[in-house]
């Protein structure tokens, strides 16, 4: 099956330092994937790299149909067009919930629909709705997200970016900000998503999640994806010693 995600020897500097150093990997669709390392190895740059908020300096981004690539440290001239269609492509979930606090849930998650996809009003809202239902808001809609805990507000997040239609979901950390008691709500929403087929890219510390959920899991350390294996093989007999160290550590 080909990869719905392709990336092709990133790299990524800030200053002096190298954040990521030649990562490579495929996601096929309908896969959950699951990155774990160690804080500072480099997991939120390169999802922050993967829906252009970060521009890579070398290397090749695919997302179905739309590539980004750079060589030599060089943009493409259309790189505004590319990075806008790839953002189509991804939807993004972040640790802080980032909804608008002066928006009812409904409107938050309406918003991007009418004003990137032109949707009207009635057509936006009614789609935010089906999927205010889906993460368990629906009676929630005309709430404020001050009216809602952490882990309604990260659903409400999610459905913000199901909104979107896209191909693939990323998650930075989507439950690290919130209490342990919610934590379980907000991966319930990802598991029913991965059943039903939408391509995730999780970057977690769940590591019970990435175990018993993901379809693969990559272990980033400096910068580098040091081990790639079905969660079975990584957890049950990692191979590098970085990898058995970091897993060691959590117990």
């Amino acid at each position: 099956m080909a990869a719905l995600i392709s990336v092709d020897r990133l790299h990524k500097h800030f200053g002096a330092t190298e954040a990521l150093r030649g990562v490579s990997f495929d996601v096929e669709p309908r896969a959950l994937t699951a990155i774990i390392g160690p804080s500072g190895c480099g997991k939120s740059t390169l999802l922050r790299c993967l829906n252009g908020l970060e521009l890579f300096d070398a290397g090749r981004v695919r997302i179905g149909e739309v590539t980004l690539a750079r060589e030599n440290g060089l943009a493409p001239r259309d790189l505004a067009a590319q990075l806008r269609q790839l953002r189509e492509e991804v939807g993004m979930v972040f640790q802080g919930f980032n909804l608008f606090p002066h928006l009812s849930v409904l409107d938050n998650v309406a918003l991007a629909p009418r004003l990137v996809k032109k949707l009207e009003r009635s057509e936006a809202e009614a789609r935010a709705l089906a999927l205010l239902e889906k993460v368990g808001l629906g009676d929630k809609a005309h709430h404020h997200p001050s009216q809602l805990s952490g882990g309604q507000q990260q659903r409400a997040a999610i459905a913000r970016s199901l909104a979107m239609s896209p191909q693939v979901m990323l998650y930075d950390e989507p439950t690290s900000a919130l209490d342990p008691s919610l934590v379980g709500e907000v991966l319930a929403i990802m598991r029913q998503l991965d059943e039903e087929g939408m391509t995730q890219l999780v970057v977690t510390h769940e590591m019970r999640f990435a175990r018993e959920v993901a379809d693969r899991v990559l272990f980033l350390c400096d910068g580098e994806v040091v081990e790639e294996a079905p969660p079975e093989a990584l957890f049950g007999a990692p191979r590098d010693p970085r990898t058995r160290a970091f897993l060691r550590d959590l117990r």
